[in-house]
């Protein structure tokens, strides 16, 4: 299995999200999971990666050629990809995974979740995408979603495509079942 972590160049402040990131770590390489990521050295991108690497697992980094100095593209990953720009990015992130985790991020983070999203909308995927809801980091994008529902701007059975929780267990569990 093959999951894409979107999520922040830059630390969090929460520092459960580096406890999470350690743990999760741990549960893709107990269970032979490989890491698909924005190809980062820094911030919550290089903790994951790190994490995995230290352990032993299979850890595939996408970054674009602008990005290479300011994000510090990670030097030790069993494969680093450079690609051309942002688009070619999370083309590459879409094909190599199995599934969508949404960590902890800025506005990279929330374009590529709404990208990936859109996509299963619109029926040019069925994988699974679930937000990783440490502390309720996401509660108030999950409040405006279901707002945009009772507004009639978003379909309740589109809105139901993003799976989330604050426990790690549902998330797997959530995965396995769809993957």
């Amino acid at each position: 299995m093959k999951i894409c972590i979107f999520c922040g160049a830059s630390n969090s402040l929460d520092s459960e999200v580096e406890v999470y990131a350690r743990k999760i770590m741990k549960h893709f390489f107990d269970h032979k999971v490989e890491l698909i990521y924005g190809g980062a050295g820094i911030g919550i991108m290089g903790s994951l990666a790190n994490e995995l690497m230290q352990l032993g697992g299979v850890v595939t980094g996408i970054i674009p050629r602008q990005l290479m100095k300011k994000e510090i593209a990670h030097a030790g990953l069993s494969e680093l990809v450079v690609v051309k720009d942002m688009h070619e990015r999370k083309k590459m992130m879409y094909e190599l995974s199995d599934a969508f985790l949404i960590f902890p991020g800025g506005m990279g983070t929330l374009d590529e979740l709404f990208e990936i999203l859109t996509w299963r909308q619109l029926g040019l995927h069925a994988k699974p995408i679930a937000i990783f809801n440490i502390n309720g980091y996401f509660n108030d994008l999950l409040k405006f979603l279901d707002n945009a529902v009772s507004q009639g701007l978003i379909k309740e059975v589109d809105r139901k495509l993003l799976y989330s929780s604050t426990e790690w267990n549902d998330v797997w569990n959530y995965f396995r079942e769809k993957i």
